[in-house]
């Protein structure tokens, strides 16, 4: 187990005719599965290339992450092409997974919750028993599919990440910490031109909201029981679509 120095960026020079992106799932399989319906149900009425790309943040706060997980790992059928990206929450599991200990950050933000899912309902005091227990629960293929998710994936016009870029600084050289954390109103440096939109999630609105050449799909899923997407045409209507 262990965490990758750098994620992966995805660079496309064409962009699909219609991208569907999902704010952040935090273990409400329901939510997402009722989400995923819709959009096939949509993408079956048009035509062209679709892909969905999922923002992070698959894990924790919510009852049902392992199944979250699991879904992700399955093929997409039909026309629809999808990549999941990197959540912080991913990276903080992964960290604890690397060196689990009863006082790790992940238990206090949404870690207990993802065990539970797992079918680990107690953190046991010996260390060598916690591993044990972290190894025979948790798939070792869930663990190799969260530390390959990339951190970023960038077509023409549009960039999609977890919590969002620094402005000013070229994409290639973007680091991890800020693509998986960073706050909005970090984001902008003096006098930076930002020639696409970014598309994220991370920092939880009430409703899907476009500010500063941002689009933020994470309306809090865990909290508010509604989970959120766009749908971006290639000419650029934007729609959103919501389950609850």
């Amino acid at each position: 187990m262990h965490t990758p120095e750098m994620r992966r960026k995805l660079f496309s020079h064409d962009r699909p005719d219609i991208i569907y992106a999902i704010g952040d799932v935090h273990g409400c399989f329901d939510l997402l599965q009722a989400l995923k319906q819709k959009i096939l149900d949509d993408a079956a009425q048009q035509h062209g290339s679709k892909w969905i790309v999922m923002l992070g943040d698959y894990v924790d706060r919510g009852p049902k992450s392992s199944y979250v997980i699991h879904e992700l790992m399955q093929p997409m059928t039909g026309d629809i092409e999808r990549f999941c990206l990197a959540g912080n929450h991913e990276q903080t599991m992964l960290d604890f997974l690397a060196d689990p200990r009863r006082d790790h950050l992940w238990l206090q933000f949404g870690g207990m919750e993802t065990l539970r899912s797992y079918g680990i309902g107690e953190i046991p005091d010996d260390l060598k028993a916690l591993r044990t227990q972290l190894h025979e629960m948790i798939p070792a293929d869930h663990i190799s599919f969260m530390a390959s998710l990339p951190s970023l994936l960038a077509v023409p016009g549009l960039c999609f990440v977890h919590a969002g870029v620094v402005n000013g600084i070229p994409l290639q050289r973007q680091e991890d910490k800020n693509l998986l954390w960073i706050r909005p109103k970090d984001q902008t440096m003096p006098g930076a031109d930002n020639l696409f939109l970014t598309i994220h999630g991370h920092t939880p609105v009430r409703s899907v909201s476009l500010t500063d050449n941002r689009l933020n799909v994470d309306t809090g899923a865990f909290m508010t029981g509604r989970l959120s997407a766009v749908k971006i045409t290639r000419g650029g209507d934007i729609t959103v679509m919501h389950a609850e």
